[in-house]
This record gives structure tokens, C-alpha cells and sequence, in this order.
């Protein structure tokens, strides 16, 4: 499982996934059929997911397959850009599609 936070042209999300890299060529293409063909994503610690998101987490986590799977843990890009400091984020990526 990896967390990450995506930006796309409407603000941050924050997302659960079960594909190893953002750069997966499937989760680009999830992304692309959810309409965002450019972003910018960077990891976060699943840890503090479950940490800031409590039960949301665990609801959202029961949802996600065990394989080639995402979800939205939330999308008010205001709590996501502030629950994480930078210090926290780990490998970034972007695509243009």
C-alpha cells in the first residue's frame, strides 16, 4: 500500500493505492480515465494516514483491491496540503500527458 499526495489542476487529493510507482503506466492511465491527464504526486508515509484519518482510513482502506487499485482518502485540498509537511514527502513524480 503507498499514500501519496497528487496535485492536479483542481488542488492536492490524497490518495491510497496498491501500485508500487506512481509512474506505473496503469495508474497513469486510472488517472487519465478519472480526467486528470497532468499532475504532479508525491509519497507520504501510509503511517500518517492512518494517524491524521482514523476510522476514515480504515473505511476507505476495507475499499481499496488488493491489486491495481486507488482511492481518494480526501479531497479537500486544503486539509491535505496542510497535513503534511513537506519534511514528510518523500519520492515526487510528474507526468504530462
Amino acid at each position: 500500500m503507498k499514500a501519496g499526495i497528487v496535485f492536479t489542476g483542481t488542488g492536492p487529493i490524497l490518495i491510497l493505492t496498491t501500485y508500487e510507482d506512481f509512474s506505473d503506466e496503469k495508474f497513469v492511465k486510472k488517472l487519465e480515465q478519472k480526467g486528470i491527464k497532468k499532475f504532479m504526486a508525491a509519497e507520504v508515509p501510509v503511517s500518517d494516514c492512518q494517524k491524521k484519518y482514523g476510522g476514515h482510513y480504515e473505511a476507505i482502506l476495507k475499499d481499496v483491491k488488493q491489486t491495481d487499485d486507488l482511492r481518494v482518502l480526501d479531497y479537500n485540498g486544503f486539509n491535505v496540503f496542510y497535513n503534511f509537511p513537506f519534511s514528510s514527502w518523500g519520492k515526487e513524480y510528474r507526468h504530462e500527458g
